[in-house]
């Protein structure tokens, strides 16, 4: 590909890694098919990190949410989004870009909102099942929206055509887990189980998972092998919790490591976020799904419910989480491997392995910009 074929692509995000991940890998993308990614983020969003700050110009802008009651806060929110708008028509000016892509949340909307003033194509990718508030806003304005999961809420009826399922871009390291075969457990050996909230963790969990441990069979317990990752200051009273189940226990306030730790894990606890249940689909791993009860219109809970539906793991809402029903299910699960196995190979099929890919031909408008027969015909199913 020649220079004069290089296409800058500005690239929305920010917040938190969830809007930041696929950026991340969309870029990639971008950068091995030649063109030339820029990113207009918040502070929050920070960068790509030092494997692209060479590769991809960073830009940032100001950017808050106005959700809540306060009116002084939403008076100062609409103050930074506004200077952020006027920033972002400034960068976007200077950078003349074909496209401008917008991956949800509060950092994204003063780029996309500029973009779709000055006429600039718009492209949005929704990580959720449920489509983001600020992806809501924008998608009147948007030519294309990229889609995760295989049904999204929350859509007008006028943007339902512009859908197209791409799948939502994770790292590698969590697709080449998923090239290799699930280790199914045998009738003597290790149980392994995961149990994660997330970049953030999940202090429900730290209760929980002991406690529901402590109900299993003891034949069960002693072939136990858990890794937690434990949220807040809870070690001494998680690790007490656990000394007379018998299991073996590793404690870790986070898991830098996950790609590697998934590769034997026969079965994972863990919220619903759209980058967990992405990673975990990717790597082939069945999952026990509690949705953090307090997220926007319950997007968790619609993610949880998409990979219960497709066969590749179950859904507990928090409400029902309770050590008896956990120990039930766990106790069920363990001893059926061949359910196990089976929801693994749902993962796999559930998940879009080559969605950063499609989702730069969508961005570069290599597929057909009219939208797709798949993703209208599931908007179709859901009301908006």
């Amino acid at each position: 590909m020649t220079a004069m074929a290089r296409r800058r692509i500005v690239l929305a995000a920010g917040g938190t890694g969830g809007h930041m991940f696929p950026a991340r890998a969309l870029a990639r993308e971008l950068l091995a098919r030649g063109q030339s990614p820029i990113l207009v983020t918040d502070k929050r969003g920070g960068g790509f990190g030092p494997d692209l700050a060479d590769q991809v110009p960073t830009y940032h802008i100001p950017a808050a949410g106005y959700a809540g009651t306060d009116v002084l806060a939403k008076a100062g929110s609409l103050l930074k989004l506004g200077l952020g708008y006027l920033g972002a028509r400034g960068i976007l000016r200077r950078v003349d870009p074909e496209a401008v892509v917008g991956f949800g949340g509060y950092a994204a909307l003063p780029t996309c909102f500029a973009a779709a003033h000055k006429g600039i194509r718009l492209v949005l990718h929704e990580q959720n099942a449920v489509l983001g508030r600020a992806n809501r806003v924008l998608a009147p304005r948007a030519q294309a929206i990229a889609t995760s999961f295989p049904e999204v809420r929350g859509l007008r009826e006028r943007d339902r055509a512009k859908l197209h399922r791409t799948g939502n871009p994770v790292r590698t390291s969590f697709v080449a887990v998923g090239r290799k075969p699930y280790a199914v457990a045998d009738a003597t050996g290790p149980l392994r189980l995961l149990v994660t909230g997330g970049s953030q963790g999940a202090r429900v969990f730290n209760e929980l998972i002991p406690e529901a441990v402590s109900r299993l069979p003891e034949s069960m317990r002693l072939r136990l092998a858990v890794s937690q990752q434990v949220r807040g200051t809870d070690f001494q009273r998680v690790r007490e919790l656990y000394a007379h189940t018998g299991a073996d226990v590793e404690l870790r306030s986070f898991f830098d490591d996950l790609p590697e730790r998934l590769q034997n894990v026969h079965l994972v606890i863990a919220r619903a976020g759209a980058s967990t249940v992405t990673e975990l689909a990717a790597a082939g791993r069945p999952a026990i799904l509690v949705p953090y009860p307090f997220a926007a219109d319950d997007h968790q809970g619609a993610n949880a419910a998409a990979v219960a539906d497709a066969g590749a793991g179950w859904l507990l809402r928090q409400d029902d989480a309770t050590p008896e029903t956990l120990a039930a299910r766990l106790e069920s699960l363990f001893a059926d491997p061949a359910r196990l196995t089976a929801a693994a190979d749902a993962a796999r099929r559930f998940t879009e392995p080559k969605s950063a890919a499609r989702l730069a031909e969508l961005v570069l408008g290599e597929t057909n910009g009219a939208g797709n027969d798949t993703g209208r015909a599931a908007a179709r199913e859901v009301a908006a």
